[in-house]
């Protein structure tokens, strides 16, 4: 038997020992009683190889085994059933085929970003090593390594099953549709733990090539500014902050018994996702009797609730700002471009070839990249980072083989607290996240313990290898190295369990008995009124630097329930209250400028432009909110995207000591900025008009998805507006006709709390459990959404039992 899993003083292994009798007499499954599922009588009990699937509306799967390896079974069963030809690309994707399959200049998803199939082949098959995820794979626990095994068997038993003709028509019949391998999961999972890397960085790294020979290289651009920098790095999908929004994003915040009516604890998640790809949301609760009952989502390729709750404990994750990369400025020796100095040693690169084969009869395409003991060679040229005779820069990414994730999120899943919680990220494991909880005694927390490398301040000031790569850092985010100095490889601290990490013990952690929140700014302002810890890495977040207004929004609404001044009863945060709040659609940037504009809009008179005094007109009806019933919310929207940008452009400039409050308002008494803003208003009314609106246009007439014959308002903002509920139509630059084609923001929404059966949870999943368009699954939770009509999640044994839709699937495995 293999050797299980330790965890604090607790073992892990495939078939978990029965927790005490205490822990047993719960309203859920209990082993005590062999968990005869009521109507279909299946039993459960040790060495048991069955499966159960039950399905309540909206296609929520509940899922019981005896093992992880069953309950990894049916997951990638009943995701199979709601997802086939998604995850059956995604390995296409992941295997480097898609030139193969789908054409080397059509294109695909990595991660976030949208990439030639050539280029996402190539950098799979450069950075995939399946000998090496093995390798990883093999030192995790027998819990772990059941469940793989178990996802790759449930995944191939559906194609088994449903048969090559049988598949929905996306995939019905296709030659790239086959079964999964576990060096195919392994990929799967290195492909999600790279996101905020090498992944973001894909194209970068395929395009760095020494020099020619007899030149000197095209160095670094002369006068790249800060700004040129930041928009480059937004390209990727990373950077200091992203107010253009396009990165993972979300709410999460978590209420502690001194801030709720009833003392125990309250969460409220609210991921910002992608609406396609890999990356979308997929509900589901597993129950392992008398061991793990955990309901929540998850996304494609993964067996475990990743974000829910279980009886005792709710959390959610928000991406976090920490670094998962650093960059290394390398020395070269000017006589070979290949050939790197460190500590005056002088190093060939290693330089290997790609090969991505394409249809048949035609030849591979075939790419030759270098790496270095740092990384693979990266050129970043609008940001000035590229290869030159005496310069080039390779990347140091934090999370490859990180194939500790699953058993993080198996161990939260059993959490019965908080601390527990905290205590199961031990590990160093947690990707690009932050953690917010809450539990049934009331406690709170906020937690970032993702993976970053431990570079300290002082490190990233004595190893910077010259002012513009400070500078970088400063202005983009970018955290660049002296790569000619072993001594600025990355610390290894005694206490992190990975070397080359920062240990739990020095990464942010709160727990309270108030409140904690994140919006994808730093630890700084988790709850203002407790302050933030000191001796924090730069590269995990920063201090006293603005934050976007999504988080300020966030601030500003619980502070006003806490108080009581947001017209609903009382002065605590309850279910029904933040359910409210998240979906009330404040628009902070219409708060904070649209008085200051109508002000100069009276001013300026006859003066104005006739397409500004028709914004001027339609702005002053506007309501502040981004609701689909709010009239001129796409007209600000597309002036606000114009105009955020213009220098100079706040009234009040940003206050560290005010940091919720500033920046705000117009400068209106500057004449170029007053200038450029009724430009950019004008402008905006010119963009409604010809995407054929009124320039009025209702939110919900110009943001919508047709849900079988049916128009669904969307209501909702973009990142930059400082909605809470954002949603964005990536790709999209502008409105135009048609409306906003929204494919990303607000996705599975939970709000959670506790009483005397358990939790009390209500959730929703924007655009369903299905991918295929087929399903009545798919989209078939958008018109709740709308009206903002939450679905009550059946926890309970009875209430999964008494909401059950059809017949229970039983399956061997």
């Amino acid at each position: 038997m293999a050797d299980p899993l330790t965890f604090k003083n607790r073992t892990m292994t495939d078939r978990p020992p029965l927790r005490p009798l205490s822990r047993l007499l719960r309203p859920a499954f209990s082993v005590l009683a062999v968990a005869m599922l009521a109507g279909c009588g299946v039993m459960y009990g040790p060495g048991t190889r069955t499966v159960q699937i039950e399905r309540t509306e909206h296609g929520i799967p509940h899922i019981t085994a005896a093992t992880y390896e069953g309950l990894a079974f049916g997951t990638a069963y009943a995701y199979a059933q709601d997802n086939v030809c998604l995850l059956a690309q995604h390995l296409v994707t992941v295997r480097g085929e898609r030139s193969q399959y789908f054409g080397p200049t059509a294109t695909g998803l990595l991660g976030l970003r949208t990439l030639p199939n050539a280029q996402i082949d190539l950098f799979i098959r450069s950075h995939m090593d399946d000998a090496a995820l093995a390798r990883a794979n093999a030192m995790v626990g027998s819990a772990a390594q059941a469940a793989i095994r178990g996802y790759v068997a449930g995944y191939n038993r559906y194609l088994q099953d449903t048969g090559p003709a049988r598949l929905p028509a996306e995939c019905r019949g296709a030659a790239w549709v086959t079964p999964m391998t576990e060096a195919d999961l392994a990929r799967v999972t290195e492909q999600s733990m790279v996101l905020g890397g090498v992944a973001a960085l894909a194209d970068a790294i395929l395009a760095a090539a020494p020099p020619k020979a007899g030149t000197t290289g095209s160095g670094a651009p002369a006068g790249v500014t800060a700004q040129q920098a930041v928009a480059e790095l937004a390209r990727y999908s990373i950077g200091q902050r992203g107010d253009e929004g396009g990165e993972l994003g979300s709410n999460g915040w978590a209420f502690g018994r001194n801030a709720t009516p009833d003392g125990a604890g309250l969460l409220l998640g609210n991921p910002h996702f992608p609406w396609i790809g890999i990356n979308r949301f997929w509900q589901m609760h597993q129950t392992m009797p008398g061991y793990v009952d955990v309901m929540g989502a998850t996304t494609g390729g993964s067996p475990v609730v990743t974000i829910g709750f279980n009886h005792d404990v709710a959390w959610t994750h928000t991406v976090s700002t920490g670094k998962r990369f650093t960059l290394y400025e390398l020395k070269l020796d000017p006589a070979d471009p290949t050939i790197y100095i460190v500590d005056g040693q002088r190093r060939k690169m290693v330089a290997w070839t790609v090969s991505v084969p394409v249809a048949a009869g035609a030849p591979p395409i075939q790419r030759t990249l270098y790496s270095t003991q740092w990384g693979p060679l990266v050129v970043l040229p609008p940001a000035g980072l590229t290869w030159s005779a005496t310069t080039a820069y390779a990347i140091a990414d934090a999370n490859t083989l990180n194939v500790r994730s699953l058993e993080a999120w198996m161990a939260m899943n059993r959490a019965r607290s908080v601390q527990e919680l905290r205590n199961a990220m031990d590990k160093q494991a947690i990707p690009w996240v932050n953690t917010i909880a809450a539990d049934r005694a009331g406690n709170a927390m906020y937690a970032d313990l993702s993976v970053v490398p431990d570079v300290s301040a002082a490190m990233l000031k004595r190893c910077a290898p010259s002012p513009r790569a400070a500078a970088l850092f400063a202005a983009a985010g970018l955290p660049i190295l002296d790569g000619s100095r072993a001594d600025c490889a990355w610390n290894r601290d005694a206490e992190a369990t990975v070397p080359g990490l920062i240990p739990a013990g020095r990464m942010p952690l709160l727990i309270t008995p108030d409140w904690v929140q994140n919006s994808n700014d730093s630890y700084w302002l988790s709850n203002p009124s407790l302050g933030s810890p000191a001796g924090i890495s730069p590269l995990v977040g920063l201090t006293g630097t603005p934050q976007r207004l999504r988080t300020r929004s966030a601030l500003m609404a619980i502070a006003r329930r806490l108080a009581g001044t947001d017209g609903l009863r009382g002065n605590r945060m309850g279910i029904d209250e933040v359910r409210g709040v998240i979906l009330a659609d404040h628009n902070l940037a219409g708060y904070l400028v649209v008085n200051d504009l109508l002000a100069a809009c009276v001013a300026a008179g006859s003066n104005l432009a006739p397409e500004s005094r028709e914004g001027c007109g339609a702005l002053a009806q506007w309501d502040r909110t981004s609701t689909a019933e709010s009239r001129g919310a796409p007209l600000f929207r597309e002036f606000w995207r114009k105009a955020k940008d213009i220098p100079g452009v706040w009234r009040v400039p940003f206050d560290a000591a005010k940091p919720v409050e500033t920046p705000a308002g117009l400068n209106m008494t500057d004449a170029k900025v007053s200038a450029a803003v009724f430009k950019a208003l004008a402008d905006a009314v010119g963009i409604v008009k010809a995407a054929g609106y009124p320039v009025d246009v209702a939110l919900g007439q110009a943001q919508y998805r047709d849900v079988r014959g049916q128009r669904v308002a969307i209501h909702g903002g973009d990142e930059f507006e400082g909605v809470l509920n954002k949603v964005e139509s990536q790709g999209q630059p502008q409105l135009e006709a048609g409306g906003y084609r929204i494919n990303y923001g607000s996705s599975y929404i939970q709000a959670v709390t506790f009483d005397a059966r358990g939790p009390v949870a209500y959730g929703l999943l924007t655009y369903g459990q299905s991918s295929n368009p087929e399903s009545p699954y798919a989209y078939d939770q958008l018109p709740l959404f709308s009206a903002r009509q939450w679905v009550q999640l059946p926890f309970h044994r009875e209430d999964v039992s008494a909401q059950r839709v059809g017949a229970a699937l039983v399956l061997n495995y």
